[in-house]
């Protein structure tokens, strides 16, 4: 049976690991780099690194502190933020990542999903979708939760695993920071339209949120989760014993 993976997510603005609520409101957290380097020794399967606001600001993602995340970890990393070209994934590439996220460079160019997949494979290409309820439907949001694109989501990801995206983030704008529980309907309907990986994001709120997700839709593939794992909040270690209490296949290495 499949692991189920559990990732903490480092949302990075200005060098710094940021943590806010619905995308808004954000505040200062800890060095991306001593925080990469404490979750690959307790027990994360992966690592996601977003810098959150260079899409909104036009520029390209930090690479110096991306080199010195990849350098710290033993574990694989995806890597987000600003990446619009296929020049942008052969940078982060070159910098240690593992894959490559798709955000809003996808929405503005969705070829660049297909030229990415194409050159690199699939397992390399991340689509990952930031959505908000609108009016009851599911709508695509750009540079980070700005702009609504009044795209349907689940149309766009559809579109996007057609392309060659080989594994789908699911960022909950309505849930994101909440800590209320992943956002289940959204997710499901996501499930129900792709057989590639599925990544819930946005919401956690502890232990029992995650033993939810993963009992109610199986077919999700990870739980991502960010401010519950930077303060200390859960480990990993007691999270992923309890999912194996709870009969959810996880990794563990070695009791901690």
């Amino acid at each position: 049976m499949i692991t189920k993976r559990i990732i903490p997510c480092l949302d990075v603005k200005d060098g710094r690991v940021v943590k806010g609520v619905n995308f808004k409101g954000i505040s200062d957290v800890s060095s991306p780099v001593e925080l990469a380097d404490y979750y690959s020794k307790n027990g994360a399967d992966e690592l996601v690194f977003y810098d959150i606001t260079a899409s909104f600001e036009g520029r390209k993602l930090f690479t110096d502190i991306l080199k010195e995340v990849a350098k710290t970890i033993f574990i694989p990393l995806t890597v987000g933020g600003g990446i619009n070209t296929l020049a942008d994934f052969d940078r982060v590439l070159k910098c240690g990542a593992d894959k490559v996220s798709v955000n809003s460079g996808a929405i503005k160019n969705p070829q660049l999903i297909y030229d990415a997949a194409k050159k690199y494979g699939d397992q390399c290409v991340v689509l990952s979708a930031d959505i908000k309820r609108v009016n009851g439907a599911f709508h695509v949001f750009l540079n980070g939760g700005r702009i609504d694109t009044g795209m349907d989501a689940i149309e766009w990801i559809k579109k996007g695993v057609d392309s060659g995206a080989g594994e789908i983030v699911v960022n909950s704008i309505d849930t994101d920071g909440v800590k209320k529980g992943f956002d289940l309907p959204m997710l499901r309907a996501v499930c129900d339209a792709v057989s590639v990986p599925v990544i819930a994001s946005g919401g956690a709120g502890g232990i029992d949120d995650f033993v939810t997700l993963f009992q109610t839709l199986p077919q999700v593939d990870a739980g991502l989760a960010a401010s519950i794992f930077h303060f200390g909040e859960v480990t990993i270690p007691a999270l992923k014993a309890v999912l194996k209490q709870n009969g959810i296949p996880v990794r563990i290495e070695r009791e901690f």
